[in-house]
């Protein structure tokens, strides 16, 4: 039985978790299809992916049931690196709880929508668990030292509202609404949004990668392809080259 739904809607890619019975919980196979089918997509040619959940849950975390070890962790995490990785916008459309590795799903993707239903929350406390410096640094750069102690030191949850509030969440909305700002954003420049998430996502490591990215950017067809469209006084057409 598939754990994972591929489909393309125009230039965007829609990747829905499909283990509505353990509430779309990540195993290691989900986790591997998770990772195959993003780069996937960009290779096809996708300018935006999407990922949301079947059912009524985002992500409920790890599956529980499952099997812990490295390679789970290995799984998991080299699933979610890859995401902050890919040259391209990855949405994710929260459309329940988010908690566990949900939330760390949520945090790799670029952009986050959450429905009315939306749940946020890391309860290693809990459980007896940890997640890595990257998920608890990201947490408190995206949602502020304040919530991000609040869900790591008291095992909180942030609902909805107070996710957007905060920034964890970028956007009120549902599936629908994450594809209409996915079809947005999937026209804009394909080199300069590469760029501007190498720089968001990057360390000193980068800098190197981040000058031949910016170089490029300014060596591209597009950007004369800008200067033409103003003339012409159309939207540009944006090619990625």
């Amino acid at each position: 039985m598939s754990v994972l739904d591929a489909r393309r809607d125009g230039d965007v890619a829609v990747l829905t978790l499909t283990r509505p019975d353990r509430r779309n919980a990540l195993n290691i196979d989900l986790c591997r299809a998770l990772h195959a089918a993003v780069d996937e997509a960009v290779e096809a040619g996708s300018r935006v992916v999407v990922i949301t959940g079947e059912g009524t849950a985002f992500c409920a975390g790890a599956d529980l049931g499952g099997v812990y070890g490295e390679e789970f962790l290995e799984a998991l995490y080299g699933m979610l690196h890859r995401l902050t990785q890919v040259p391209v916008p990855v949405i994710a459309a929260v459309n329940g709880p988010a908690i566990g590795a949900g939330t760390q799903l949520a945090m790799a993707c670029d952009l986050r929508v959450a429905d009315e239903t939306a749940r946020f929350a890391v309860p290693t406390a809990k459980n007896g668990m940890a997640v890595d410096a990257w998920t608890i640094r990201t947490l408190g750069k995206l949602a502020g030292m304040g919530p991000a102690r609040r869900l790591m030191l008291a095992a909180d949850t942030l609902d909805r509202d107070e996710a957007l509030a905060c920034g964890l969440v970028d956007r009120a909305g549902t599936l629908a609404d994450a594809l209409a700002w996915a079809g947005e954003i999937a026209v804009l420049a394909p080199l300069a949004l590469a760029h501007n998430k190498l720089v968001l996502n990057s360390s000193r490591a980068d800098d190197a990668a981040i000058e031949e990215s910016f170089r490029s950017v300014w060596a591209s067809e597009d950007v004369r392809e800008a200067a033409q469209a103003r003339l012409d006084k159309r939207p540009p057409v944006f090619r990625g080259v």
